[in-house]
């Protein structure tokens, strides 16, 4: 991403942090499934109750909180499409709220679009453990009985050999 948005929900440092995601030299939550999709639930439930419809939560959440919020006030409407028409928004903003609308439409209803034979995969079960810190990650797969590139696919967020040398330690 232009803006070093990074994870499963592309989150931009600031953001990440103001949803309490840790980003330090040791690890990076906006690459952690289960809290960055905490916290991308908060921002957009955040952005909706600010804006008050989905399509400009979503159009925040792509391109800025502070540019809908403006272009609302300049525009002197809270719809989407004419914000759209006055070329309120980025052209990747312009699209991306109908691909969320599109990507919706879809999942309820695949097999009018031609999905009928998805193989629904499995959740990849997993267990959350507390640990002490500064210990290799080689030694926590060894553990959990699985190898080092495995423990590291299961714990994208870990950016380091080790844990960190204490939990709280920012860098």
């Amino acid at each position: 991403s232009s803006a070093a948005a990074v994870g499963l929900w592309q989150f931009i440092a600031p953001t990440g942090r103001q949803y309490e995601l840790r980003i330090d030299r040791w690890v990076d939550e906006r690459r952690d499934p289960q809290r960055a999709t905490d916290a991308a639930i908060g921002f957009l439930g955040d952005l909706y109750k600010k804006e008050g419809h989905w399509y400009l939560a979503w159009a925040g959440y792509n391109g800025g909180p502070a540019r809908v919020s403006r272009n609302v006030r300049r525009y002197g409407t809270s719809d989407f499409w004419t914000l759209v028409d006055h070329n309120a928004f980025a052209n990747e903003t312009d699209n991306y709220v109908p691909k969320i609308i599109a990507a919706a439409i879809i999942g309820k209803y695949p097999e009018r679009y031609g999905f009928t034979d998805i193989d629904y995969q499995e959740a990849v079960p997993y267990e959350t453990v507390t640990v002490g810190p500064d210990i290799g990650l080689d030694i926590l797969a060894q553990c959990a009985e699985i190898t080092t590139a495995e423990f590291q696919t299961l714990n994208p967020h870990l950016r380091k050999w080790a844990l960190p040398p204490t939990p709280e330690e920012q860098w």
